[in-house]
């Protein structure tokens, strides 16, 4: 049987050369955003971002919610590949990030498919299930802060439809979660979270072992 291959700078430049469809407006926006104090450690990579396209796509999702904008580049890729009508209510802490993914969303000429909700995470969250509901979102991405992925994980399966996906990022977290030494409060949360993840029986999973761990969860 064969085992999981080393992602090796040779195999991953070999997979963007095969796969990876990144425009001009996209590599922009990650080029810039890599420039930015963190921004190479925060960002998602531009695979992830085709793969959440993907999955939109797969999903049918008219309506997705985001926990975690910072430069919108993954929000940029999710509203892309809405249909007309489609929304993407993303969520960060303040407008200082999303404001430099929005002139790219505008470019891209899918701003008016994209909801910046400002505030804490979990209020904002809060505010949601009062105000759309339950069941009102077809997919829904995490990668906020992580010792708050519980709390989010929990609201977003209230917000998202039977039937409808959960995509969790830095499930692996730059690999401390296998590191005994890592006790610091984000990893902690991540290890708990994948943990209640392997024995929660509303959800269907699997792991990616793609950029940074990319968890998937589909609420039955």
């Amino acid at each position: 049987m064969a085992e999981q291959i080393m992602a090796t700078p040779e195999i991953r430049d070999y997979v963007r050369s095969v796969s990876l469809r990144e425009d001009p407006v996209l590599a922009e926006l990650r080029t810039l955003t890599g420039q930015l104090p963190a921004g190479h450690a925060m960002q998602v990579m531009a695979e992830e971002g085709q793969l959440l396209a993907l999955l939109v796509g797969l999903c049918n999702a008219t309506s997705v919610l985001e926990i975690g904008t910072f430069t919108g580049y993954s929000t940029l890729c999710m509203a892309r590949a809405l249909p007309p009508g489609g929304t993407v209510v993303t969520l960060d802490l303040n407008g200082r990030w999303p404001a430099i993914g929005a002139d790219f969303w505008k470019r891209a000429d899918v701003a008016d498919r994209i909801d910046v909700r400002l505030g804490d995470a979990a209020q904002t969250l809060a505010d949601l299930a009062g105000e759309r509901g339950a069941d009102s979102f077809d997919l829904a991405f995490i990668d906020a802060d992580k010792a708050n992925y519980g709390t989010y994980y929990e609201a977003a399966l209230t917000l998202v439809r039977p039937g409808g996906l959960i995509v969790i990022d830095n499930t692996l977290f730059f690999g401390r979660v296998i590191d005994p030494a890592s006790q610091d409060p984000d990893t902690l949360a991540i290890r708990a979270l994948n943990t209640a993840l392997r024995e929660d029986p509303r959800v269907d999973i699997s792991m990616l072992t793609m950029a940074d761990g990319i968890t998937l969860a589909r609420r039955k």
